[in-house]
């Protein structure tokens, strides 16, 4: 069934929100077009319901997508024009993602072989979540698009669907329900963005899943690949290995390379069911041996094998369009072009493995990295090992500030002072552990960009989870000293008075709503402190 015709209660939700939504108009700017953005989100009773009904529930969700994009003057054959690479799978999407767009803005036309026959204008990437701006998600030239841009596309995608006649099951074009929700409207969007920008290979990251994922409506992809596989989403892929494998391997195409990497038994048997069912063959790429040598703009050692990923994807993707002198995407010994050298050094990706200096305190250093399944929190917990002080000096403290709102939190925390206990030696990681929910800050709640409607509204406003969490890391580590605070801006502060003028080590990770706020917070001073200078 359609998403927003799930329950009479999300039916419901959806009215009122565009009662709120029409009760004030709305600039036709980037701030309205974030207003009226947000007012698509699918709140938490809606979210809630979605989970009860199981995996596999919105086997409708392509055929609905194919009919929103027809709707505003597209048939998903266009698409292809994009040249596009689809990314699915559990971790390191974001950072494969990232290493495929960097690696081919280095063939961009200033920088070129004269011998390709189909040569890229530009490389977009569509990602998620944002972390700052929503914005983020949308990105040409390894760049999210300007405000302009943003909401040029979107009020143009606005009009087209309010034109549009009234279809069986959305009787009323102008209405909020009657459009797309959130996700799927950015990936309207972030499609007909490209192809008004004549993007030469556009970068596809799956939302969640695959075979019903509303990126799925493309057709025919140049190169698909599969990143490591791990249990999550439960309520909507299953709760086995080989579930998350089915779904993930719904993006292989009829004679469509496809790439995974190593992964457990169980599921590498479903994916190569899943390529031969879709007339392809899906290739394991090994670690590349230049890994060893080059220093990755990523870091963490579990980016080498995203990095071999995206290095074999990026060989099939360039051979195809006719260029030569790309490596052979399977030789893990392959000598790398210099481009790809230069691209796997210059990627970027915010929120993850990140390390940067406070700007207040020279003393604190913050260490941010999302971690929202127990395989993702380890590695979080070992690039936090591996990066900090091993033994710190007497006066130093490690701080930890983390949420993670919808998932087993108890269960993510326990696991991380597990992990960097054993890492580092240590039965007490952290001196003090703050929790707190996304808010953003104190007096002016969720900035517009990260508001977030899909969480229970009782839970935030009392602090529950947090409070749990408090209590599960007290049992753990009685010592430490906990701290529960309303927001962001306020677990940055406290972390500042924690440290004084003593060394400092702050990881922040769980929910990448959290590792949003923070960089929020942490970004928007730098950028008042500039503007005052």
């Amino acid at each position: 069934m359609p998403f927003h015709t799930v329950c009479k209660a999300c039916a419901r939700q959806r009215l009122i929100q565009r009662r709120l939504y029409s009760s004030a108009k709305r600039p036709r700017d980037y701030s309205g077009a974030v207003q009226a953005l947000n007012a698509l989100q699918s709140n938490f009773s809606i979210v809630e319901a979605i989970r009860k009904l199981g995996p596999g529930w919105n086997k409708l969700a392509i055929p609905e997508m194919i009919g929103w994009v027809r709707r505003i003057g597209y048939e998903p054959s266009d698409f292809d024009h994009l040249n596009p690479i689809h990314i699915a799978g559990t971790k390191g999407k974001g950072s494969t993602s990232s290493f495929i767009s960097s690696i081919l803005s280095q063939y961009l036309p200033t920088k070129r072989s004269i011998h390709a026959e189909r040569l890229p204008s530009s490389v977009g990437l569509y990602t998620s979540p944002h972390l700052r701006f929503v914005r983020e998600r949308i990105q040409i030239d390894n760049q999210p698009i300007s405000e302009e841009l943003f909401a040029k596309c979107f009020w143009e995608l606005w009009d087209r669907l309010e034109s549009t006649p009234p279809v069986p099951g959305h009787p009323d074009p102008r209405s909020i329900e009657d459009k797309p929700v959130y996700f799927h409207y950015l990936t309207l969007m972030a499609l007909h963005c490209y192809l008004e920008e004549k993007v030469g290979t556009a970068i596809i990251e799956c939302g969640i899943g695959g075979e019903y994922d509303t990126t799925n409506v493309l057709v025919q992809p140049l190169t698909t690949g599969v990143t490591s596989l791990g249990i999550d989403h439960e309520a909507l892929l299953g709760d086995t290995i080989e579930s998350i494998a089915w779904h993930k391997g719904g993006i292989f195409k009829n004679g469509v390379p496809a790439f995974t990497v190593p992964q457990a038994e169980q599921a590498l048997a479903v994916l190569h069911e899943r390529a031969q069912e879709r007339g392809t063959e899906v290739e394991v790429v090994r670690e590349h041996h230049a890994m060893q040598q080059v220093k990755l703009g990523l870091q963490g050692d579990f980016q080498r094998i995203n990095a071999s990923l995206a290095v074999a994807i990026c060989a099939s993707h360039l051979s195809r369009l006719g260029y030569t002198g790309v490596p052979d995407a399977l030789d893990p010994a392959a000598s790398l072009p210099a481009e790809f050298i230069a691209g796997l050094e210059s990627a970027r990706l915010g929120g993850r493995c990140d390390m940067r200096r406070d700007r207040e305190l020279e003393n604190l250093t913050w260490y941010i990295d999302g971690g929202h399944t127990l395989e993702s929190i380890e590695m979080a917990g070992r690039w936090f090992a591996s990066a900090t002080s091993r033994a710190p000096e007497e006066d130093a403290v490690r701080i930890l500030i983390f949420n993670q709102q919808t998932r087993d939190a108890s269960l993510l925390a326990r696991r991380l002072h597990t992990t960097l206990a054993a890492a580092l030696d240590d039965a007490r990681p952290f001196q003090h552990a703050i929790f707190c929910p996304n808010t953003t800050y104190l007096s002016s709640g969720y900035k517009a960009d990260l508001v977030s409607i899909n969480t229970n509204k009782d839970d935030v406003g009392s602090l529950r989870v947090q409070h749990e969490l408090a209590d599960t890391y007290d049992s753990i580590d009685p010592e430490a000293k906990v701290h529960v605070l309303s927001t962001i801006e306020e677990a940055v502060s406290r972390a500042r008075e924690i440290a004084g003028g003593k060394k400092a080590e702050v990881l922040v990770t769980g929910s990448l709503h959290l590792v949003g706020g923070v960089i929020e917070v942490l970004e928007s001073e730098a950028e008042k402190t500039h503007k005052g200078s």
